[in-house]
């Protein structure tokens, strides 16, 4: 199965909730849409299965036009974020009331649940009713109710929001197991980039109803196309200073920070932004080219065993991504190290214009050995 997205566009009274999506989804993938809340992750999935429809655009199955079709007339699942099981009928009946509503032969109704169940490690369960599960045996139950029936396209919209952390990491492992031997399109919306990177195959990125980028999820990552797009797929969001490249250094506020480097010496002079994730900046040096910026500790914020630290001073607001716990008192000095080699550089309308060597190093193999018409796709 192929799902196509043909300039698609969704308007609701005067709100433009998906803004000219084109996206070909190709069989057998697994793809993650990529967003923050409102970013038009559901809505563009209930596109994809039928439960509304586009206000422009064409939506194709393997080369057949279904905008105009519901969702009945399309072979699909969704699994929602929250555990929508019916609360009277045993877990069991729950998995089967897809294939009942099919009309299935009783002993192939039976085969079929026991096997995804199996999947799903849920078969010793299926005599019990939802409200006798845990939180993670209920979404597996809903789970298995959408997989029974072997739709051509299985979407996600933010499944595993609602279970805690452990229970998230073992979904994440068992969905890329399961989804490997199933020949299907499957689609998951989540806000979290991490999630996305774990999860692996594509990744779209969305922001206000729009299509950033699309392609597999590694990639996506370590060659954003836009400030947009870095943003989106870092946790805490990427830091971003406003500097200028002049006489072969780049400058903040007027004042020479470093010299450019083999993939900044390119650049025209200007101002542009340059951009560094959170978790590599470091608190004590950690390669030759560290920029050290004094700046004072606005806040610690410990999670697990991560510290996030925002910091600052007159000129910028920073935020690492530290691992371990770390003890920091609030107005305290501190040197921060930025690593300059892993700056990323957009001009000042957000387009990216250089990437970390070691990354423009990989994206010149990759081109070397790649076809004129993958070569084309990157540039593009």
């Amino acid at each position: 199965m192929t799902l196509i997205l043909d300039g698609v566009t969704r308007r609701v009274a005067n709100e433009t909730h998906i803004d000219d999506v084109s996206l070909t989804l190709a069989p057998g993938s697994f793809n993650v849409l990529l967003g923050r809340t409102l970013a038009g992750k559901t809505s563009l999935m209930r596109l994809m299965a039928g439960l509304d429809q586009p206000s422009r655009g064409r939506i194709l199955i393997n080369g057949e036009d279904v905008t105009g079709k519901g969702v009945r007339q399309r072979n699909v699942a969704m699994v929602y974020q929250q555990f929508i099981n019916y609360p009277h009928q045993s877990v069991f009946d729950n998995i089967a009331s897809p294939l009942k509503l099919a009309r299935a032969p009783k002993a192939e109704l039976r085969r079929r649940v026991q096997e995804v169940a199996e999947l799903l490690h849920i078969e010793g369960l299926l005599d019990r009713q939802p409200l006798e599960l845990s939180g993670g045996q209920q979404q597996r139950t809903a789970m298995a109710r959408a997989l029974v029936k072997d739709a051509e396209l299985v979407l996600f919209d933010e499944p595993l929001v609602n279970l805690d952390y452990k229970l998230r990491e073992e979904f994440r492992e068992e969905l890329r197991e399961l989804f490997a031997r199933r020949d299907c399109i499957a689609v998951y919306a989540t806000t979290e980039p991490a999630e996305a990177l774990a999860l692996g195959g594509d990744t779209a990125i969305l922001h206000e109803g729009r299509l950033v980028q699309h392609g597999p999820a590694a990639t996506v990552y370590r060659e954003p196309v836009s400030l947009t797009a870095a943003d989106m797929f870092s946790e805490p969001p990427m830091n971003v200073l406003e500097g200028e490249i002049r006489d072969g250094h780049v400058s903040f506020d007027g004042e020479p920070a470093f010299a450019v480097d083999a993939g900044m010496s390119r650049l025209e002079e200007g101002r542009y932004h340059f951009g560094v994730r959170p978790a590599h900046l470091a608190i004590a040096p950690q390669s030759d080219d560290d920029l050290a910026l004094d700046v004072c500790v606005e806040l610690a914020e410990i999670s697990g065993s991560e510290t996030f630290l925002h910091v600052g001073n007159a000129r910028m607001s920073l935020v690492a991504h530290l691992e371990g716990v770390h003890g920091f008192q609030v107005d305290a000095p501190l040197r921060l190290y930025v690593p300059v080699h892993r700056l990323y550089v957009f001009d000042m309308q957000g387009r990216t214009v250089a990437v970390p060597a070691e990354v423009g190093a990989s994206m010149s193999r990759r081109a070397e050995h790649a076809p004129a018409s993958a070569i084309h796709r990157e540039e593009r």
